[in-house]
């Protein structure tokens, strides 16, 4: 099984991410949540263009990839979940939520800290929100956070299936919590109640600041939820609401590869974006510095 996993781990998570590239492409077409404030031409050949350049940064830096340090962790018996006789399910189940729970925890912490708040900027910068900004991250973003999940996945001893399984699901969860799709207004807010819909993450993507510091998750909810960085809906409405952040509104710099490549290289035009807290009080938020 094991062999099989790092033969097969590329080609599955490349046939995961055109599956649900493709069936997110075809929902935003035919129904779209908001309209376009950018056109796909305009916007694509970058943020695809950011793809393909981060896939072969990673496969060159680390050709074994997250898989590799899970088999490791197997093989010298290192990490928490290694070191109990627990069953494999329950180790499966157990590494995957503990995964989800450290991205949301690196997520507050790219916004909380100015350096790597340069290199998440770049993300957030994207002028409108559609299934390709789940894949735009800076390349050193990327590595860094390679290196982030290589130490967490051999700190937690994750067993390799369940990183290959969380790895694909970051991945389609990043696509489609970003996607401008429209789902049932009876269904979404049932869905959201477990992972993080379109509406929910959108928030996240507003130019208002405190609209910014909200909704963290990529996949579970309910870590927003429990740390209180959850925010239902965006002031404006999602169809008037502005995404971006405020700094960077050139889409030759924004929507361009090499503009983008260039964010975190400019000055602090914006302080960092530290988390603040967010109940919610009879479907109304109330946000507190």
């Amino acid at each position: 099984m094991e062999p099989f996993i790092l033969t097969y781990e590329p080609t599955l998570r490349l046939a995961a991410f055109a599956a649900v590239l493709a069936v997110m492409v075809i929902w935003e077409v035919l129904a779209p949540r908001r309209s376009r404030s950018l056109s796909r031409r305009q916007r694509w050949p970058a943020n695809l263009g950011i793809v393909v350049l981060n896939t072969v940064i990673v496969r060159l830096l680390f050709p074994a990839a997250a898989v590799g340090v899970a088999l490791s962790a197997e093989t010298h018996g290192w990490g928490l979940l290694n070191l109990y006789a627990v069953p494999a399910w329950v180790a499966f189940a157990a590494g995957i939520v503990l995964l989800d729970a450290a991205i949301y925890l690196q997520h507050v912490m790219f916004h909380a800290v100015p350096a790597l708040w340069r290199l998440h900027r770049m993300h957030h910068a994207d002028l409108d929100i559609d299934v390709t900004t789940g894949a735009r991250f800076h390349p050193a973003e990327i590595v860094l956070s390679m290196l982030i999940k290589f130490a967490l996945i051999a700190a937690l001893g994750v067993p390799p299936a369940a990183v290959v399984l969380f790895e694909v699901l970051l991945n389609a969860t990043s696509m489609f919590n970003h996607g401008n799709v429209r789902i049932p207004p009876a269904a979404e807010p049932l869905l959201r109640w477990l992972l993080v819909t379109p509406d929910m993450h959108r928030v996240h993507h507003s130019i208002e600041r405190d609209e910014t510091n909200s909704n963290f998750g990529f996949n579970l909810s309910l870590w927003d939820r429990l740390f209180g960085t959850y925010r239902a809906r965006p002031r404006a409405g999602h169809e008037a609401m502005t995404i971006g952040i405020p700094d960077f509104r050139d889409a030759a710099e924004c929507n361009a590869l090499g503009g983008m490549l260039a964010i975190p290289f400019h000055g602090a035009r914006q302080a960092p974006r530290g988390p603040l807290s967010t109940e919610v009080h009879h479907g109304e938020d109330v946000v507190h510095p």
